[in-house]
């Protein structure tokens, strides 16, 4: 348990948590259709926090209001003593949340832009403004440090890679190629130009880099291999080689 969210429940704080995982890892493996990647589940652990607050009493778990918008409202009338931040801002920042994978039935015509993927990541970003904001009330911080703490909650590859801020490069050098490649690709919100795996990974021979790993991985469905455009992107099955493989045998 990691305490983050002061004297609440532990249960409530560990739901939440879960709740905002599962939307992150969802996310990264491109899960994006709403029952996939639903911020309606989070978003009714939140609001049973912010009722517990504002009432003095938390709830020993979750529960949903029948009407979520018209809850959410209600916290406007709560004491000035609780903060805009609890009266107002998380709140409607929990109702635009609700709405976009509870309520976004309406078709989508044209456009270069998954809808799906465009409102997972309205998703991802609300989810984590909404958990990092619990943070910072209930953990006394600031919000950048607020941030960071979230950031840690995820537990994802990011510390085998260090940004240089030219060039990105996997820490753990016992890994193999295609293991570094696979690291790198699911640090990445989208597709990774080929020549950018290449730079970074500082392979002597393009070619056979093309041929070995990248060829060879998009037979295996571990990534998406465009071999017309350059562009490389991981799998729902490459994440999963990520977690559960690569991750655990790191020596980092």
């Amino acid at each position: 348990m990691t305490h983050l969210l002061g004297a609440l429940p532990d249960a409530l704080e560990q739901d939440l948590f879960d709740k905002y995982r599962e939307i992150e890892r969802n996310f990264r493996e491109r899960r994006w259709e709403p029952s996939e990647l639903n911020g309606g589940k989070l978003c009714e652990v939140a609001y049973s926090i912010l009722r517990g607050h504002v009432d003095g009493v938390f709830p020993a778990k979750a529960t949903k209001p029948n009407n979520f918008y018209q809850a959410c409202q209600k916290f406007e009338q709560a004491s000035q003593s609780f903060g805009r931040s609890v009266r107002i801002q998380l709140p409607r920042m929990l109702i635009a949340l609700y709405e976009i994978r509870n309520n976004r039935n309406v078709g989508h015509v044209g456009g270069d832009v998954d809808p799906n993927q465009m409102d997972a990541i309205c998703v991802l970003h609300l989810a984590k403004w909404v958990v990092a904001e619990f943070v910072r009330i209930f953990h006394g911080v600031t919000l950048p440090e607020a941030a960071q703490l979230v950031e840690a909650l995820s537990e994802r590859e990011i510390s085998l890679i260090w940004d240089t801020g030219s060039v990105r490069r996997v820490l753990d050098i016992k890994l193999t190629m295609l293991e570094k490649t696979l690291v790198l690709l699911s640090a990445s919100a989208g597709p990774i130009q080929e020549a950018d795996l290449v730079q970074s990974l500082e392979h002597s021979n393009p070619s056979i880099y093309r041929r070995d790993v990248l060829r060879k991985a998009h037979r295996e469905r571990l990534i998406e291999y465009d071999a017309d455009r350059r562009l490389v992107l991981i799998s729902p099955l490459g994440v999963q080689r990520v977690e559960s493989t690569i991750m655990p045998k790191s020596h980092l």
